[in-house]
């Protein structure tokens, strides 16, 4: 409530200036400490956290010691925790703090994940970043920026922040500024612009753009139930987590690393030893005889590559739980939601997921709504039901041998975001496991 007072009454230039001079002191207190690591950046609108996990992963295995900061959780030299902050980018001291904390504990390199919302509210400022990851780009926290174009030059800000941020010589080794870029993605060209020292593109496509970039490209794939296999500079590449969106992920990490010119047979066995991300397309097994599977997907374009991925597991009916969140959240979503659940599933329930300050119910009939426009029929395939527990618990208990139910929108987020700021302990994963059990 105060933040929101403080907005009305504030002018916006006041509350811009106030975020970059925090950002400043704040990496001024703790001894600016991205200095003496190579920092990685990674932004876009999904893919980010698995993403940052691979690129440490795979450093981790080449022999580095690693930190690294995202929306899933934070790692500082092997020592892991959950993020249960609700946000992708910490406080600017709190993230100062943590960079420093992993410049005591020995890591080389550090991966933080740079939301655009962190970007305009100048988090990465006082962070000297070397390489800049970009994802993809879809519409998606529109009204948070106020349009599509507001929402990519937020993300272009932050590749030009690293563009132009001084080169640091560590360990007599001078740092070039790096990007590696998704160049399937329709907006490859316009992140490749910006005066890199260095431009890297990774894709299946590989397509031809104006702006010059060393290709990393997958051949040859082949996606199944037990993992995935592809081809990069003639190599063969084995992936266990599942789906094409998995692959772009671990494509992203694999350019990374070579750039820094990391052989290949080490990038080859770091992608075999990659597992999926905790919440991310994550089997839940209790002995049933059909499958749960919890992501994290909250919004169309990653929904599409969750109903993509799960397909490769031959269901027989799909029983789909989902929800939308509130706070002002592009509502627009939420019909658009429902009507691809509506679509895609035997079964739709849809549930509360982080409400905020919006009435639970409201954003409920919403999504709703979408499944009944796609043809679903309240009592008969399509159920409203508050209570997340009770939603699961519905959903399993109506599977049948070889169905999947699908757990959408929390993946292993540690709360539900409630009104004024209230944080309710929850784990999808949990609440799975807990229907099941009330099952036997």
């Amino acid at each position: 409530m105060l933040k929101t007072l403080l907005r009305r009454c504030v002018p916006e230039p006041f509350i811009t200036a106030y975020h970059f001079i925090l950002a400043k002191i704040a990496a001024q207190v703790y001894g600016h400490p991205s200095e003496k690591m190579v920092v990685i950046g990674v932004t876009g609108t999904n893919g980010k956290s698995s993403t940052v996990q691979f690129i440490g992963r795979m450093l981790e295995h080449a022999g580095f010691r690693v930190g690294w900061t995202s929306t899933a959780g934070f790692n500082v030299a092997g020592k892991e925790w959950v993020n249960d902050k609700k946000m992708t980018m910490l406080g600017r001291f709190q993230t100062q703090r943590l960079l420093r904390d992993m410049v005591r504990a020995g890591c080389t390199h550090v991966i933080i994940e740079t939301s655009s919302q962190g970007v305009i509210q100048h988090r990465h400022v006082g962070i000297n970043y070397d390489m800049a990851v970009f994802t993809n780009l879809t519409p998606e926290h529109i009204e948070a920026h106020g349009g599509f174009e507001n929402y990519k030059k937020a993300k272009g800000k932050f590749f030009a922040h690293v563009a132009k941020g001084h080169r640091k010589t560590i360990v007599d080794q001078t740092i070039e500024k790096t990007c590696i870029v998704n160049v399937d993605d329709e907006h490859a060209e316009y992140f490749l612009s910006f005066p890199f020292d260095r431009r890297y593109g990774y894709g299946r496509k590989g397509q031809p753009l104006m702006a010059s970039y060393t290709p990393v490209i997958a051949e040859d794939v082949m996606l199944a139930a037990d993992g995935s296999r592809f081809r990069v500079s003639e190599r063969d590449f084995v992936l266990k987590p599942l789906g094409l969106f998995y692959i772009y992920n671990a494509l992203a990490a694999i350019t990374t690393l070579h750039a820094m010119r990391i052989d290949w047979q080490t990038l080859r066995d770091a992608t075999a030893r990659l597992t999926p991300v905790a919440g991310r397309l994550e089997a839940v097994s209790e002995g049933q005889p059909f499958s749960v599977i919890v992501d994290y997907a909250y919004e169309p374009a990653a929904m599409r590559a969750c109903y993509d991925a799960v397909r490769l597991f031959k269901y027989k009916r799909l029983i789909h739980v989902l929800g939308s969140a509130g706070g002002g959240r592009d509502r627009a979503r939420r019909a658009v939601l429902g009507a691809m659940a509506g679509r895609e599933a035997d079964i739709v329930i849809v549930t509360n997921e982080d409400p905020y300050d919006e009435e639970p119910m409201d954003i409920i009939h919403q999504v709703a709504d979408g499944a009944l426009q796609a043809g679903k029929q309240d009592g008969r395939d399509l159920f409203r039901v508050l209570d997340r527990a009770e939603a699961i618990r519905l959903a399993v208990s109506v599977a049948e041998p070889n169905d999947l139910v699908l757990l959408t929108g929390k993946g292993s987020e540690p709360v539900i975001a409630g009104p004024h700021g209230k944080k309710i302990p929850w784990d999808d994963r949990s609440a799975a496991r807990a229907a099941l059990h009330h099952l036997q």
